[in-house]
C-alpha cells in the first residue's frame, strides 16, 4: 500500500495529532490524501470502510460511537482529560468541593464548551455550585475558548472548563482543580483506529512504529499554541517539536 486516506475532525488539537501521524507515514514513503470534516460525517465515512485511518479517537467515553466491528485501535498516543480551572494560578482554591462555600471572589458565570457542557452540569449538581448562584454560558467550542482566553486577564477569577490538551495550558495561569467526584469524568485515552483490513496492508516496522509513537498532553497543548498563537501550520509545529524547539527535551 502506497497511499491511504487519513481523516481527522475540524479543531487544532486533533490537526496537531494528525501532524505528528502525517510526518510518520511519509517518512515511511506513503502520501496519506487527508479528509477533514465534523465529527459526525467522518464517523459516517469511518464506518462505510472509506478511511483508513482516523486521528484519534478518545476513548472510552467521548468517542464511542466511532466505534463498529472491524474498526481496530492502535497506539495509546496521550491521555486526554476534561479539567475544570481556575483563571487564577495562585489561587488558594485547590478543589471544586471548596468552591460552593469558599469561591466568593470567583466569577458566578461559568463561559462552557458546548462539547463540556454535559460534564459541567454534572459538576454543578455534584458539588451543588448552582445553589451558591453558579450558572453555564454555554458557546460554541472556538467562541467559548475566545472568551476563556480573554478571561485569563480579567481582574475576577473565573472557573474555566477545559479539555486537556488545549493552547491555554501552554500558555500557563491556570490553575486545575481537584476534582474528588470525578463529575468531569476519568482520562481518556487517544488511539488511532483503523478500518478492517489495514493491518494487512502496511508494513510491519509502520505498524509498530504507529503503535509506538508516544506524544503527551504537553506536546499538543504546545503544538497548539505554536498553531494558534505563533502562527504555524500544524506540520510546522509538529516539526519544531520533533527537533526539540517546542518544549525541551
Amino acid at each position: 500500500m502506497t497511499s491511504l486516506t487519513l481523516a481527522y475532525p475540524d479543531s487544532t488539537i486533533h490537526e496537531a495529532t494528525a501532524a505528528t501521524i502525517i510526518r510518520v507515514l511519509e517518512a515511511n514513503d506513503i502520501e496519506p490524501e487527508i479528509v477533514t470534516g465534523p465529527k459526525e460525517a467522518l464517523a459516517d465515512l469511518l464506518h462505510k470502510g472509506e478511511i483508513d485511518i482516523y486521528v484519534a479517537a478518545w476513548l472510552p467515553e467521548e468517542d464511542a460511537s466511532l466505534l463498529s466491528p472491524g474498526i481496530t485501535q492502535l497506539g495509546n498516543l496521550f491521555r486526554p482529560e476534561a479539567c475544570c480551572c481556575i483563571s487564577d494560578e495562585n489561587s488558594p482554591i485547590t478543589s471544586l468541593a471548596e468552591l460552593a462555600q469558599n469561591g466568593a471572589a470567583v466569577s458566578r458565570a461559568i463561559i462552557t464548551p458546548q462539547s463540556l457542557a454535559k460534564r459541567m452540569q454534572h459538576v454543578l449538581d455534584a458539588y451543588s455550585l448552582a445553589d451558591a448562584g453558579f450558572t453555564l454560558e454555554v458557546l460554541p467550542d472556538e467562541a467559548a475558548l475566545a472568551r476563556l482566553n480573554a478571561a485569563l486577564a480579567a481582574d475576577t477569577p473565573s472557573l474555566m472548563p477545559l479539555f486537556q490538551p488545549c493552547f491555554l495550558f501552554h500558555q500557563g495561569g491556570l490553575r486545575i482543580l481537584n476534582d474528588p467526584k470525578k463529575a468531569m469524568g476519568e482520562e481518556q485515552e487517544a488511539t488511532l483506529l483503523l478500518r478492517a483490513g489495514v493491518r494487512d496492508e502496511l508494513e510491519t516496522d509502520l505498524l509498530d512504529e504507529l503503535d509506538e509513537l508516544m506524544l503527551s498532553a504537553k506536546i499538543i497543548s504546545a503544538m497548539d499554541y505554536a498553531m494558534r498563537v505563533e502562527g504555524m501550520s500544524a506540520d510546522e509545529a509538529a516539526e519544531a517539536w520533533q527537533r526539540g524547539k517546542l518544549l525541551p527535551r
